[in-house]
This record gives structure tokens, C-alpha cells and sequence, in this order.
């Protein structure tokens, strides 16, 4: 019998889940970065497997909403846990174990939904915090596994997999085989072009960055011309982005162009421009606009 499920990715901001989630699926998916709450949207990647296929959702970083982007990423946290058959909740593994941590952790173990807790970041991680952490979940009824692993260079990600596809149910074959994501292109290098500027803006300019594509164009000579904004919130960030003769706008460009005809295996043109757009995360056209459809959520 094939076997298949939806398998939600859950937990707090910057704990390594969109990592996890392109080591699952044997491709980048979800872009990652250092800064927390860099997944705004639900980014489903696909595993396909002898026999099996595991949908992963993976959601942004679990935090306190302060304007409508953050209400709208935690709302799809939320809708993500919907009727999926397994959850799956990602802890850092340099960090100690919260209350909040234990509460969500009891919240969601007492479900008939298999539950399993990911110890992350082992790589460099202290044994004895890990081992500590451990102690502190054995005790809570409904757990399916604790696994501790590195996402980042696939040690024990083999038990994770077991463990889940241990838990997917008879089903049917959700998507074609080659299919890695739901995304579309267009969303694919909205998001490369987003994560190189969260890359090399560093701590200069705030979460308020975002990306939209004006021009998405394949000529006769197979070469693909791509216009994007780089919207910005506020005026002082403009010339950050621009960087002094255009050096920054120009290193983002070429590291996001790089990963673009990788993505889509064609040469692409891609002109980069800076807009900004007041308070752009608070303001539920802007939003809409850029893809973060609030009302379908």
C-alpha cells in the first residue's frame, strides 16, 4: 500500500525549521537565514520516498504578533496544524527548554495527532543542555519521539524520516514525483532575492524588507529578463540598500542571480530596484499586493 500524509513543521522563531525542512526534501525550499522570522508564509516541500510521500509544511517562527505581517504569519501557523497527521516541533538544541516551550509541547502532545519533538542544532550544541532537555520532555504523555539531530549537515536526520514515515497513513500520491513544492517560480525568486538582502544587510535595516516581481519575462534566446522591487519602510534604509555607488543593490544582485538560473536553469537578466512604501507591514493593501493574501487566511 502507498502511504503518504501532511507533516506540519512547528516551533519558535530562528530554530533552524526551514533548514530542516530543505534537508528533508533534498533541495532549497525555504530560504534560511540567522535573523528569526524570516519564513513569513506556509512553505510545503515534498518527500517523496519507495512507496511514500511526506508533505512537510513549515511555518514561521512561533512570536508575539506587533502588526498585521506578524498576525498574518501567525494565523498561518494556526491554519498549518489543521487536519495534517503528524506535527513535528523543532527546539534548539543551544538553548534551554521554556515555559512557553513545555506549554505548546503539552497543548499539541495530547492530540490523537503523532507528535514529535526535534532537538536541533547538535552540531554545536552542549551534550549536557541537550541530555537536561531530554529529562524535561520524557515525562509528558503523548510524545511520539524525541530526536535530537543537526539539520544543517544531516546527522540523525535518517531517525527523523524513519519516525515519520512510520506515522504517514494509507493514502494516495498528493503530487508528481518531481515535484518538490507548491510555490510558484515567481514566489521561488521572490524569496532568493529576499534572502540575500536579509543576508547582507545584516542588523542595518530592520524585518521590513520585502520583494516584488514587476517583470517575469522568457525571450526568444531562452534568456529570462526579471524586474524586481526591493520595498523598504522607510527612507533612511533606501541608501543602505542602494549602498554607496550601488555597491550593496549590486551584491545582492549577483549572489540572488547566481541561485535564480540555478533555480530555473536558464540565463536570467535581473535589474533590481529600491522602493519605499510607508509602514508597508501594517497596511493590508500592501500586503495583498506583495502575495500575503490575509483574507484567505
Amino acid at each position: 500500500m502507498f502511504k503518504s500524509g501532511f507533516i506540519t513543521i512547528i516551533g519558535k522563531a530562528n530554530v533552524g525549521k526551514s533548514t530542516l525542512l530543505n534537508s528533508l526534501v533534498g533541495e532549497q525550499v525555504a530560504i534560511v537565514s540567522w535573523r528569526p522570522q524570516t519564513t513569513r508564509d506556509k512553505i510545503i516541500g515534498i518527500m517523496n520516498g519507495e512507496g511514500y510521500q511526506a508533505v512537510f509544511v513549515d511555518t514561521p517562527g512561533i512570536h508575539k504578533a506587533k502588526n498585521e505581517l506578524s498576525k498574518f504569519m501567525m494565523k498561518n501557523v494556526e491554519t498549518a496544524l489543521d487536519g495534517v497527521d503528524i506535527v513535528v516541533y523543532v527546539l534548539n538544541g543551544e538553548k534551554n527548554i521554556d515555559e512557553n516551550d513545555l506549554k505548546i509541547i503539552n497543548q499539541y502532545a495530547k492530540s490523537s495527532t503523532p507528535f514529535i519533538v526535534v532537538i536541533n542544532k547538535m552540531d554545536v550544541a552542549d551534550k549536557e543542555k541537550v541530555l537536561a532537555n531530554i529529562n524535561s520532555l520524557k515525562d509528558i504523555e503523548g510524545i511520539d519521539s524525541i530526536i535530537p539531530l543537526s539539520a544543517i549537515n544531516g546527522k540523525k536526520l535518517d531517525i527523523l524520516k524513519e519516525r515519520i514515515v512510520a506515522n504517514l497513513k494509507d493514502g494516495i500520491q498528493f503530487y508528481p514525483e518531481d515535484m518538490i513544492t507548491d510555490k510558484s517560480i515567481r514566489f521561488m525568486v521572490t524569496e532568493i532575492i529576499r534572502e540575500k538582502a536579509m543576508k547582507f544587510l545584516g542588523e542595518e535595516v530592520p524585518y521590513g524588507v520585502a520583494v516584488n516581481i514587476n517583470l517575469f519575462k522568457e525571450r526568444d534566446d531562452s534568456l529570462i529578463d526579471i524586474d524586481a522591487d526591493i520595498i523598504c519602510e522607510k527612507k533612511a534604509h533606501k541608501p543602505i540598500i542602494i549602498g554607496k555607488g550601488g555597491a550593496m543593490l549590486k551584491k545582492i544582485g549577483t549572489s540572488a542571480r547566481y541561485d535564480i538560473e540555478k533555480l530555473l536553469d536558464s540565463k536570467i537578466y535581473l535589474n533590481l530596484w529600491v522602493r519605499v512604501k510607508d509602514d508597508w507591514r501594517d497596511s493590508e493593501h500592501m500586503l495583498n499586493e506583495l502575495g500575503y493574501n490575509i483574507k484567505d487566511i
